[in-house]
C-alpha cells in the first residue's frame, strides 16, 4: 500500500478531521474544543474509526462521496475517543466550561 502525503491529502486529513471533531466534541462534551482541539479530536478518531471498521470488516459506504464515508467513521472514532477521555478524564481540561481558565492553584487543588 502507497501513501500518497502530498498537500492535497494532507488538506483533506485536515478538514475531514476538523468536521468529524467538532460534531463529535458538540455531541460527546456538549462544547467544542477549539480549532486544534478538534482537527486532533477528528483525526484521532479518522485513525480508531479506520482500525476498529477493519477489524469488525465494517463498511460504511456514501455512493459518490467517498469524502462522507470517511466523515462518518471518523466521527464514530472521535466520538468513542472523546467518551473515552472523558470517561478516564486524562485532559483536564474536559470538565470546565468552554473558554473558561483555570489558575495554578487551581490545578494544584484538582
Amino acid at each position: 500500500m502507497v501513501l500518497n502525503l502530498d498537500f492535497d491529502t494532507i488538506l483533506v486529513w485536515i478538514l475531514i478531521g476538523l468536521v468529524a471533531g467538532f460534531f463529535a466534541s458538540h455531541l460527546a462534551l456538549g462544547h467544542g474544543l477549539g480549532i486544534v482541539g478538534d482537527v486532533i479530536a477528528g483525526i484521532a478518531g479518522a485513525l480508531l474509526g479506520g482500525f476498529l471498521a477493519g477489524i469488525f470488516h465494517w463498511s460504511i459506504t456514501i455512493v459518490g462521496h467517498p469524502i462522507l464515508s470517511a466523515m462518518v467513521i471518523a466521527f464514530i472514532g472521535a466520538v468513542i475517543v472523546l467518551f473515552v477521555l472523558r470517561l478516564f478524564n486524562m485532559s483536564g481540561g474536559l470538565d470546565c466550561a468552554p473558554g473558561a481558565r483555570r489558575s495554578i492553584s487551581a490545578w494544584k487543588k484538582k
